[in-house]
């Protein structure tokens, strides 16, 4: 074996390798290969000023993305989170009587809505201050965002499933109130 193909084969393996590839399996993989030491060091030379390197680690070779570009490298990425009981039942509760204050509803939830479970919806862009209610001390009121319809699939609030229709699907108890769910008087956004 040439030199040269010695070189891309030996590029070749290390590129493909799943881990570090030991230098001694690289070696056993390059039976033609004279002085594996000299080799190595012609590639790490090679590419020490590309966009990737080859790094030895001890006994081991592979290829690294260059530091001098790891800033755009970067890929952020949105990682979707279960959403829990307390916030499902808060958005479910704001999207089918909206606008609505936090009083109303904690008074509906018979409990407090925590501000971290009212954040998660606000940075998942579901809801989002509405305005004030007309009455003592002007309560902020919520309404349910374009994005929480993007979300779910609906083109409008009026597309929200009925009482029947939760119901029969086994997402709410027989017993369930109407007033629980009220889409009458939902106005789209």
């Amino acid at each position: 074996m040439n030199n040269e193909l010695l070189i891309k084969v030996a590029e070749g393996i290390i590129f493909t390798s799943q881990s570090p590839i030991s230098i001694k399996d690289l070696e056993k993989r390059l039976p033609d290969c004279k002085d594996i030491n000299a080799l190595i060091s012609f590639l790490i030379d090679k590419y020490k000023e590309g966009g990737f390197i080859l790094e030895k680690n001890g006994e081991a070779l592979a290829f690294r993305t260059s530091s001098s570009i790891a800033d755009h490298m970067k890929i952020e990425k949105t990682i979707q989170k279960k959403l829990s009981k307390a916030a499902l039942e808060i958005l479910s509760i704001i999207a089918y009587h909206q606008p609505i204050t936090r009083a109303e509803i904690e008074d509906m939830r018979g409990v407090s809505v925590s501000q971290g479970t009212l954040e998660v919806l606000l940075n998942n862009n579901w809801v989002e201050p509405k305005g004030h209610k007309n009455i003592p001390g002007r309560p902020s009121t919520w309404r349910t965002t374009k994005y929480f319809l993007d979300h779910f699939g609906l083109a409008s609030l009026k597309d929200l499933p009925g009482l029947s229709e939760l119901k029969s699907a086994g997402l709410l108890a027989r017993n369930t109130s109407p007033s629980v769910l009220n889409r009458d008087n939902i106005s789209d956004l």
